[in-house]
């Protein structure tokens, strides 16, 4: 990778890390201002898809900006990590203007971390995957690791709604939908994640070919 391009990647990981900072500090005060547990807090914060997949972004990111070899950037450096990480961050961009865009309305620094995390950081990691990962090393078998990471997810926050009554999202909160419509909504995004998993795996190997 070039100077120029790691300079970018320094950059747009700055911008990554200061969305999620921002948030976290929002998550945290709220908290504090309203005397709950400042660790509930924490595991609330770290309880959103956007949250963890934006963190996910932004280590490959900080990897790609460096030069220092390790095992940790070996592995977020791979191809078919960083592309399973691009599918992930384009479906938090894709689901949240479709089905949570309308539902609120933020402001101040929620607005700007809310822009950074869905709308600014898919964007740019996508730029980062088509020009600065290496195409033509992905497989249609890949698409089932990738899947490991939203169906455990969803479990994972099956169980902790079903322990503390609180979900993360309105079309998988079972305490209002119930559980028949809860899992239809998560496999509805589920089938989006994999045809969003489809078309990276064939620009991959369409761009490999042709390289």
């Amino acid at each position: 990778m070039s100077d120029g391009s790691r300079k970018l990647c320094t950059v747009m990981a700055i911008l990554g890390w200061s969305g999620l900072a921002i948030q976290l500090e929002l998550v945290l005060f709220a908290r504090w201002m309203s005397g709950a547990n400042v660790v509930g807090g924490l595991v609330s914060y770290f309880s959103f898809f956007t949250i963890l997949t934006n963190t996910l972004a932004a280590c490959v990111l900080t990897c790609a900006a460096g030069t220092r070899t390790s095992k940790g950037r070996t592995f977020f450096l791979q191809s078919w990590v960083s592309s399973g990480i691009a599918v992930s961050i384009i479906v938090v961009g894709a689901a949240y203007s479709l089905l949570l865009r309308q539902l609120w309305q933020p402001e101040g620094l929620q607005w700007l971390a809310n822009e950074i995390l869905h709308d600014v950081m898919p964007v740019l990691f996508a730029l980062y995957w088509w020009f600065c990962v290496p195409k033509g090393g992905l497989r249609v078998s890949h698409i089932g690791l990738w899947m490991l990471y939203p169906v455990l997810y969803f479990t994972y926050i099956l169980l902790r709604g079903h322990l503390l009554g609180v979900y993360p999202y309105p079309f998988i909160d079972v305490e209002k939908l119930g559980y028949g419509q809860a899992f239809i909504n998560a496999g509805g995004i589920l089938a989006g994640f994999v045809a969003v998993a489809l078309a990276v795996v064939a620009v991959d190997r369409y761009r490999g070919q042709r390289a």
